[in-house]
């Protein structure tokens, strides 16, 4: 045990002292768009997707200089998906709409790879509609509750402003990708 944590702590040595000027730092101004793929709310092989995971999301640079080149990005997060459940003409329309607050710990590692990490906590409200009774029942509910989510991610910046998205975590969706602008 004491070897594999040796072995990380010179990794990690390693990877922080070779790390890069950082691309996200106190004052900068991103928003992201990304569609989502592997859906954290509805799967199986009665669910079909009417809208897929939609994310949009803001992030203000509150704070540098953490761990040397570290920084801390706060910004909010909107979510959302459509979904449907449907057997023999009768189902359920499911719809999620999640909106959250964010707080991210930024680390160059590559030249204009901006890579993080972090948790969001916020909202989940769900609607659903029953559709194709027989019996002229239309049912429909609406419902939340409080989130969390932990995610992994970095914007590759093609240009000083333009950025590619990939996202792992929890949220509307496990995979994330898109777009990064910095205003």
């Amino acid at each position: 045990m004491n070897k594999i944590l040796s072995i990380a702590i010179l990794l990690l040595t390693v990877i922080f002292a070779n790390a890069q000027e950082p691309v996200f730092v106190q004052g900068d101004k991103v928003a992201n768009l990304s569609i989502g793929f592997g859906n954290t709310l509805y799967s199986g092989s009665l669910y079909s997707s009417t809208v897929p995971p939609l994310s949009l999301s803001f992030e203000y640079g509150f704070k540098d200089g953490i761990v040397e080149k570290g920084s801390i990005g706060l910004g909010g997060y909107l979510g959302y998906s459509s979904y449907k459940w449907e057997y023999l003409g009768w189902g359920y329309k499911y719809s999620n709409l999640i909106i959250g607050a964010r707080g991210t710990f930024h680390y160059p590692l590559l030249e204009k790879l901006d890579t993080y990490t972090g948790l969001m906590i916020g909202v989940d409200i769900v609607s659903d509609k029953e559709f194709g009774s027989t019996y002229n029942y239309n049912y429909s509910a609406q419902s939340g509750g409080l989130m969390w989510a932990w995610y992994a991610g970095g914007r590759y910046y093609f240009t000083d402003n333009l950025a590619g998205l990939l996202e792992l975590g929890y949220g509307i969706a496990y995979f994330n990708i898109g777009l990064a602008l910095k205003l």
